[in-house]
């Protein structure tokens, strides 16, 4: 008989035992075809030959709205970098458009019904923040919603595109409440 592992307990942590390792995005497949809301189809590596992706992927779900106001902030910063900004909806068009309301018009969004994007890069809950480098590497990923974590992404992405960093969550923002997310 072997020794029983006991699940790990992090001090300070509110959240219970962790995991024995940190959920991790992994490199998404470079040939997997993205399609916009608009019909334009590329593989990954051909959207990224020029810039890098800052992702916001939601789920498919109208609670996914609370996190346009946030992505927005995010967007409004690194849009005018080397950092093509944009939403994934893992579902069609008319969804797309009934979470992100106006946002739809005014930002990229890639449709991902079959969710190949979000299984290629190993996410397992939504909402998701995911920075892919020109290589089509992970440079940064966070899953669910901690402003923290999501501030963390927006530095690694500022500091790769030697840009500003966006405040995810500013003082007197309303954000939304701390949450796993939803499985995929």
């Amino acid at each position: 008989m072997g020794a029983e592992r006991r699940p790990r307990v992090v001090p300070g942590c509110p959240e219970g035992p962790a995991l024995p390792f940190p959920a991790v995005a992994k490199n998404p497949d470079p040939t997997l075809a993205l399609t916009t809301s608009a019909g334009v189809t590329r593989s990954l590596d051909d959207w990224t030959t020029m810039f890098h992706l800052c992702l916001v992927i939601l789920p498919d779900r109208p609670e996914a709205a609370r996190w346009v106001p946030v992505a927005r902030r995010i967007f409004d910063v690194l849009g005018d970098s080397d950092a093509r900004t944009a939403y994934v909806i893992p579902s069609t068009a008319p969804i797309a458009e009934r979470i992100l309301g106006e946002e739809a018009d005014r930002a990229m969004v890639f449709l991902d019904p079959g969710r190949t994007l979000i299984a290629s890069l190993g996410l397992e809950h939504l909402p998701a923040f995911v920075h892919i480098r020109q290589d089509t590497s992970v440079g940064a990923a966070a899953e669910g919603w901690k402003a923290a974590e999501w501030q963390k992404v927006a530095k690694e992405i500022a500091a790769a595109m030697a840009w500003s960093v966006p405040d995810v969550a500013p003082p007197g923002s309303t954000i939304p409440a701390a949450t796993v997310g939803w499985a995929v």
